[in-house]
């Protein structure tokens, strides 16, 4: 080893020559001294992961109370209190610090995908230390400590192999679903780092071989703390409906403050008021442009939509995803365990023509034998389950077959083959299996005949064949030995061997995915097949289950590398769906970026650490729940519990119910603002002649009372028929559009205005009452006019039931919806008439609400109202029909 340095050594290419990446990080193949380890441990602080972020809880938390709706709601507790409704005034509040508080749990999710990420590292590592082998805390391994790696190992730094070979699993790293090669006499190639066949990753894991590796990388150097720290520097954005909602609070406040500030002038100028009731009746006019049940009610049908989807196989995170998941329009999927079912299974074999007549019973039976995995309890390599699997179809008796071992020969990386030697009618024989051409260099016959090279060639052309499907493809070999052999007497073991043949073997799509993808077509979503593993294989699956159609364009890890912005966005604007193959972290969050910047709204599965920042990027991130790493499924927004794709199809179709259903309550909450608007214009306008029709508190008992129910049963309206044969929505559509206004105020508001204006003359009327007669307290006329402002307030719940009916549907009539489809809103059309029964009648909240029963008389008028209201909108309803049709 060099002598100490005052600064720590620097690795500039791991993929040098051994000898000169020994020398920059001045170390040796002997390791470090003990003294040096805790030097550079100093220098280079633990190996660990570490959230380079400051804590910014209090800046999330102070965000929910800023909301502009929660504004709008303090305001409305304010003005409670001020009009002495105490109790309100706390329920306000209540629903306020709710929202808050789930909206802040909500974004402290995303801090949680960095603590899972340091699961992946092991707690202890094996290195050389002063020249010999010690166990240390994988905290405290530093570049330049040597690591013994062997098979089950968890590997705890990046490291560059110094002797020996490694087969890792890295599929938490790269999403490559097969297992890989590592060795130390491996020559570099072109590629990422990850792609380097003489390195190994922190977070991966050996699966068989044993080595020593120099460490050039730890914490936050490594490639998953490269992936760590993506991860904390994406941020989560507001879904459309969360931005949208900002937009249109702001616009409420607006003009909730505007009309209530104009009043006060109009009020002592033209009706001649003194400036204390006006200023009292501008709150009332505010009071009734704030929807202070609009918050809690699309919290609360977000949160329906999670347990509704929740019970369909997906979890959702965050509530505005489920809105989001309705204007998805493009889906990044991965390949392995979401369009497949993770699970190999044999799918050809093929046996040379020379092996004989019982050929393909020996090649099965041999497979079955050169297994360690057990099929009844379904452990061990998914390989071998599947060869297990094929041999027992094929009538192989399992229990004969691997019944009688006498010497094991683990998968050798270097080799790649791997050996047993077993015990058969009182004969020793060695089975091979393994990459073909090792398979094939290794044998010398076929059947009782030697094996010739015109018969290698083609056992080469069908592997060759086999592969070009994606298929993965073993050779299997058998030789019958005169004695058992030792552990150093492999090599005898492997060579003369007798071919038997090749079995191919694929993870087969879901048979569920095919329908899901038309789905996704006929609704005008686009799939991109975006994984880790080689482009045939992913082409092959992508094909079969009816995504880009024959030929799809394959886009490899050189070629995407070369791909400039522009050039990416190009190509994904096209009308082909494409596979990316081997992509790395920064290649998905590239393609989730440029679809992002054209105007689409995304969704990315992903099951690996390497898919954890692009998982965060897209608007909706979506993680497998059990085959995903935990870190994935931290960082998306929504989990699969079943890691199927018809899952997304299905969740989709949620969210486009969802945010349907969000247009109809808002429609519904929007509809009686003019009727509780126009009566304080009337009273402004008369000068005063015209009694205030309704009270600030009558209308508080309305925004959060009577319509909550019905609104969110509106919610949960079930989908309509050819949700999902409609394109996307237009990104940038508002949820709160010209056409819901026009229908709300204009039609719905405007007509149930009118009514409850007649309601309150003709109780008025009456009551003997002429314009500018006295209705204060101790009047003859106060009570009348008490009864009257109770005329208004049950004219409007009665125009609410119209509405809600009115409401249920966007473009067809209610008979195609049906009267009965939505029996949560027949039970909250109930509630609001027992509610509103409840103010008028009961003798202490009429003190409250200052409300007195109408005569029967008045009352007769109220089944109307509600009748008129759905009649005047069906109408309106069946004009825009026959428009659309001309």
């Amino acid at each position: 080893m060099g002598a100490p340095s005052s600064s720590p050594p620097i690795a500039r290419d791991p993929t040098e020559p051994a000898a000169t990446l020994l020398r920059e990080l001045e170390t040796s193949s002997t390791g470090l001294t003990s003294s040096e380890a805790r030097r550079r441990l100093d220098a280079y602080g633990p190996n660990e992961l570490v959230r380079r972020r400051g804590a910014d809880w209090p800046r999330q938390l102070a965000a929910q109370f800023t909301h502009p709706l929660a504004l709008l709601l303090a305001a409305a507790a304010v003005l409670a209190q001020l009009a002495g409704m105490t109790v309100l005034t706390i329920a306000i509040v209540a629903v306020i610090v709710l929202n808050a508080a789930l909206a802040f749990w909500q974004e402290r999710q995303a801090v949680h995908a960095l603590e899972a990420l340091r699961e992946y590292l092991p707690p202890q590592a094996t290195v050389l230390r002063d020249g010999r082998s010690v166990s240390v805390d994988a905290t405290t391994v530093v570049p330049g400590d040597v690591l013994l790696l062997q098979e089950g190992d968890r590997i705890s730094a990046d490291a560059r192999l110094l002797s020996g070979a490694l087969e890792c699993d890295t599929s938490a790293l790269t999403g490559e679903s097969q297992t890989v090669l590592r060795s130390a006499d491996a020559s570099p190639v072109p590629g990422s780092l990850t792609a380097q066949p003489d390195l190994v990753f922190s977070g991966t894991s050996a699966t068989g071989g044993d080595a020593t590796a120099a460490v050039f990388a730890t914490g936050m150097q490594t490639e998953i703390g490269r992936i760590a720290a993506l991860s904390d520097q994406v941020s989560t954005e507001q879904s459309p409906l969360q931005l949208q909602v900002r937009r249109v609070a702001w616009l409420i406040a607006l003009i909730a403050v505007g009309v209530g500030i104009a009043f006060v002038p109009l009020g002592t100028a033209v009706a001649g008021l003194p400036l204390r009731d006006a200023v009292i009746f501008a709150i009332g006019l505010l009071v009734a442009n704030v929807p202070e049940g609009l918050l809690p009610t699309i919290t609360l049908a977000l949160a329906a939509g999670v347990r509704q989807l929740a019970r369909r196989g997906a979890l959702v995170k965050r509530l505005g995803g489920v809105e989001t998941l309705g204007a998805t329009d493009v889906i990044c999927t991965d390949k392995t365990g979401t369009l497949t079912l993770n699970r190999m299974r044999v799918v050809d074999r093929w046996t040379p023509d020379a092996a004989g007549s019982d050929a393909e019973p020996k090649l099965l039976r041999a497979a079955a034998t050169c297994t360690t995995a057990d099929l009844d309890a379904e452990t061990g390599d998914p390989t071998e389950l599947a060869l297990l699997a094929a041999a027992r179809d094929g009538g192989v008796d399992l229990a004969v077959a691997t019944g009688a071992r006498r010497q094991l020969f683990h998968f050798d990386p270097t080799r790649r083959l791997m050996t047993t030697v077993d015990a058969r009618a009182d004969e020793l024989w060695a089975t091979t299996k393994g990459a073909p051409e090792e398979v094939l260099d290794r044998c010398t016959r076929i059947g009782d005949r030697p094996l010739d090279e015109r018969q290698r060639a083609r056992a080469r052309a069908v592997d060759e064949q086999l592969a070009a499907r994606g298929l993965r493809v073993l050779g299997i070999a058998e030789r019958r030995l005169d004695r058992l052999p030792g552990r150093n007497d492999r090599d005898d073991s492997e060579r003369g061997l007798t071919f038997l043949g090749l079995i191919a073997m694929i993870d087969p799509p879901r048979p569920e995915v095919a329908d899901a993808v038309a789905k996704c077509h006929r609704a005008g979503i686009k799939i991109h097949v975006v994984t880790g593993d080689q482009g045939l294989t992913a082409a092959n699956v992508a094909g079969q289950v009816g995504i880009g159609g024959a030929g799809i364009r394959i886009v490899g890890a050189e070629e995407f590398a070369a791909l400039g912005d522009a050039e990416l966005t190009t190509l994904l604007r096209g009308p082909e769906e494409l596979v990316f193959a081997r992509s790395s972290p920064e290649a998905k969050l590239r393609i989730a970026d440029a679809l992002r910047h054209d105007g689409h709204v995304v969704a990315m599965t992903g099951d690996g650490v390497n898919d954890a920042p692009a998982l965060r990027r897209a608007d909706i991130g979506v993680a497998m729940g059990r085959s995903g790493t935990e870190v994935a499924r931290e960082a998306a927004t929504v989990v699969l519990t079943d890691d199927d794709f018809s899952t997304i199809v299905a969740a989709v179709e949620e969210g486009r119910r969802v945010y349907s259903n969000i247009r109809k309550f808002i429609l519904y909450i929007f509809a009686h603002a003019p009727a509780e608007v126009l009566p304080f214009l009337v009273f402004a306008l008369s000068g005063g002649a015209v009694p205030l029709p309704l009270t600030a508190v009558q209308i508080l008992a309305i925004d959060l009372g009577t319509e909550t129910l019905p609104a969110l049963a509106l919610g949960r309206e079930p989908v309509e028929e050819g949700t999902m044969e409609r394109p996307p929505r237009r990104h940038g559509a508002q949820v709160i559009d010209r056409a819901l206004l026009v229908r709300a105020w204009g039609v719905l508001g405007l007509t149930s205005a009118i009514l409850v204006l007649g309601g309150f003359f003709f109780a008025l009327w009456r009551a003997g009452w002429t314009p500018g007669a006295a209705t204060d307290a101790g009047s003859a006329l106060h009570d009348g006019y008490l009864q009257a402002t109770s005329m208004s307030f049950l004219g409007i719940v009665a125009c609410q039931l119209g509405t809600a009916l009115a409401a249920r549907a966007e473009r067809t009539s209610l008979r195609s919806v049906g009267l009965l489809g939505n029996r949560l809103l027949l039970w909250g059309i109930a509630f609001e008439l027992v509610v509103a029964a409840a103010v008028v009648w009961l003798p202490p909240l009429q003190e409250v609400f200052s409300t007195r029963p109408p005569d029967l008389s008045t009352l007769a008028l109220l089944p109307a109202f509600p009748v008129v209201v759905w009649g005047v909108d069906e109408l309106y309803r069946w004009n825009l029909r026959r428009r659309e049709a001309r």
